[in-house]
């Protein structure tokens, strides 16, 4: 029987890492991406579904196989409008979960954010948790979410000020010790690794990763 990955967000941070893992572990004999404009890569898994989010139905079919990654997000910067920025980040991966169960896809692995919290003041992290909380609501088989800290990675677009807070993380990461470890940063590929392996495994329930325990899931 063969086994096929679904990722949404192949091409940021985490997506395109573990995209690149997909493709070369054997596991996966199938890599579907959704992407809003085909990417630059090739290879004889890989079929790229060039969408428009706002029209995830349309695609309905295509939505099935072993797992889905959905590694969508946005930034403040990037999206101001925060009704646009929800959908990116709540709508689109609370939909793909429906059509996962819909469809039968056992395994649903959401990206989160470390603090995701549906009862936080903070725009932010309070989308983050309503998030989880619906999409636990859908009733995928297996459902994992990962809630990272800050990310280390190299990003297509410019980020001065990323560029900053990373510096300061190398410093004070040595710093944060006992409970505080959660809140090291963390490696793009570590978090995509964990993704991966975890994909492999048949544990049926909800469980929540937080960035420490990712690191010894990768």
């Amino acid at each position: 029987m063969s086994n096929k990955a679904v990722i949404a967000g192949a091409s940021g941070l985490i997506g395109s890492k573990l995209l690149n893992i997909l493709l070369l572990d054997s596991y996966y004999d199938e890599v579907l991406i959704l992407v809003r404009k085909e990417l630059p890569v090739s290879h004889k898994k890989l079929v790229q579904l060039v969408i428009d989010f706002d029209k995830l139905e349309d695609h309905a079919a295509a939505i099935t196989g072993h797992a889905i990654f959905c590694c969508l997000g946005s930034t403040v910067k990037k999206t101001p409008d925060l009704t646009v920025y929800r959908q990116i980040d709540h709508d689109y991966p609370l939909r793909l979960a429906q059509l996962a169960r819909q469809n039968g896809v056992d395994q649903y692995h959401l990206v989160s954010s470390i603090g995701a919290n549906s009862q936080s003041s903070n725009f932010y992290t309070r989308m983050k948790g309503e998030t989880e909380a619906d999409i636990e609501k859908a009733g995928v088989k297996y459902l994992h979410i990962y809630r990272p800290s800050f990310l280390v990675g190299t990003r297509n677009e410019s980020r001065p000020r990323e560029r900053f807070f990373l510096a300061l993380m190398k410093l004070i990461n040595p710093l944060l010790v006992g409970s505080l470890k959660n809140y090291r940063s963390i490696p793009a590929e570590t978090v995509a690794r964990a993704m991966f392996n975890e994909s492999t495994k048949k544990q049926e329930g909800v469980f929540v990763h937080a960035s420490d325990k990712i690191k010894l899931l990768a």
